[in-house]
């Protein structure tokens, strides 16, 4: 059984919640999210926290009601704090710039790459070699770090490309005479 899932999400003060059937509603100072429960697992709003247990004892239940905790857990923690990821350019020439609602890159390609900001999500560049990626949704701002990281992943050799700043790239040695 999850340890994790059997430990109940306390709502603070200045954040309401509210669990109308398997969708949990969260709205706080950052915002509002919601995410719909698997039917496998039973989620209930009482005495002020957020409580998730299996319906029925199955495998299946059992896996997904501590990942349904977590996912609430999320929720909670976005719309009070927030998420954010912090993106490094390593590379010769290699930049980023805002544009309006684009993030302009150039990462050594004959063009600059151009990224559309979606919306909810905040990028800023504070030099032209960081990005910053904040937003109250965990999933959103993960997938648009892992966009952007994509158009120029880090290469072992000399390291060049976009990497996250906590990433640790196993550098090779090069081609001997």
């Amino acid at each position: 059984m999850s340890r994790v899932g059997k430990k109940p999400v306390v709502v603070p003060s200045g954040v309401t919640a509210s669990v109308q059937g398997q969708t949990v509603t969260m709205k706080g100072p950052k915002g509002q999210l919601q995410f719909i429960v698997h039917d496998d697992v039973e989620v209930k709003f009482e005495d002020g926290a957020v409580t998730v247990k299996p319906r029925v004892e199955t495998n299946r239940a059992r896996a997904l009601y501590g990942t349904a905790r977590a996912q609430v857990a999320n929720l909670l923690e976005g719309v009070t704090k927030g998420f954010d990821k912090k993106l490094d350019i390593t590379g010769v020439g290699y930049r980023a710039a805002l544009q309006g609602k684009k993030l302009q890159l150039a990462l050594g390609y004959s063009h600059d790459v151009v990224y559309d900001i979606p919306d909810g999500i905040t990028i800023t560049v504070p030099k032209p070699t960081e990005i910053f990626i904040s937003g109250n949704d965990s999933q959103r701002v993960g997938q648009v770090a892992a966009e952007i990281r994509s158009y120029r992943p880090p290469e072992p050799y000399k390291g060049k490309g976009v990497r996250y700043s906590d990433e640790f790239i196993f550098r090779k040695e090069g081609k001997k005479k």
